[in-house]
């Protein structure tokens, strides 16, 4: 068996992932380090795409690339390898755990499970984590809850995590089909009605809830700054897909909305952003 991995910085990540989802399909594993992020696909040799030996050009940016063999025990290191998560502290209030399936369960915490087999994220990548913090301080604040909207949900799990902390209804939407396909699956397994769809943030927004979360690129970030409308404006943002560096271009983005920052994270490289929407004069 072979470990094939691509290595690139945080920046391309997003990009490095979705070239990697359509070459396999079943799942990409992902590790986060210091000014790095690790993507790796495993597959029997002579099955895996050929990138290179050392470095190739994916989504227009050179990544490293190193190709290892792993023991015969690799599916059973693949399970060692994904550890349940907790976000939260349960002492201070509501805490969610994220598991995968072979995990037990914790009834007494807000628990999602997630199979890392499937691609899309698993909860574990430090803008997930910042995205469930933050939903996690409003809901120990008492809210506000009701309607919530996931941009770009990926596997869905921001959107399952707040719904198990209270908010509903819930929505979500991404570009990629077997992203909204994931999503679905996962609120059906975690037992949370939800309704994700198929749609290009770089075209338009969906209708946006009064709570609405988006973990996505500055880039695309500004993609929804530039589609809101005053008809189409959440009343609590959290953003995060950032980096530090960024959060001064995602913040001139939002402002002409009357959407202030109200707090931030950070986790190594990367950031989160929360708003609230201006009172009308």
């Amino acid at each position: 068996m072979i470990r094939l991995a691509v290595r690139c910085q945080p920046e391309q990540a997003e990009l490095v992932l979705a070239e990697l989802t359509v070459l396999a399909p079943g799942g990409v594993e992902e590790v986060a380090g210091d000014g790095f992020v690790e993507f790796a696909i495993y597959g029997a040799e002579g099955e895996l795409p050929d990138l290179g030996e050392e470095e190739a050009v994916i989504a227009g940016g050179t990544v490293e690339v190193e190709a290892t063999e792993v023991a015969d025990d690799w599916a059973d290191r693949w399970r060692t390898f994904h550890k349940p998560l907790m976000v939260g502290d349960p002492d201070l209030g509501p805490a969610v755990w994220i598991r995968p399936p072979w995990e037990p369960e914790r009834a007494d915490l807000a628990e999602v499970v997630v199979d890392p087999g499937q691609a899309f994220g698993t909860g574990a990548h430090p803008t997930t984590r910042l995205c469930i913090e933050a939903l996690i301080e409003i809901a120990r604040e008492g809210g506000p809850f009701g309607a919530l909207t996931d941009l770009g949900c990926g596997s869905g799990v921001l959107a399952i995590a707040a719904g198990k902390l209270g908010w509903e209804p819930l929505e979500g939407c991404d570009h990629e089909v077997a992203a909204v396909a994931a999503a679905r699956e996962n609120a059906g397994v975690n037992g949370v009605e939800a309704s994700f769809e198929r749609f290009d943030l770089k075209t338009g927004l969906p209708p946006l809830a009064p709570t609405t979360v988006a973990n996505l690129t500055a880039p695309l970030l500004e993609a929804v700054a530039a589609g809101m409308t005053p008809g189409n404006l959440p009343a609590t943002l959290i953003c995060s897909g950032l980096l530090t560096t960024e959060y001064d271009r995602v913040l001139a983005a939002f402002a002409p909305h009357g959407l202030l920052e109200t707090g931030r994270g950070a986790m190594g490289d990367w950031g989160s952003l929360v708003f609230a929407l201006e009172p009308a004069a």
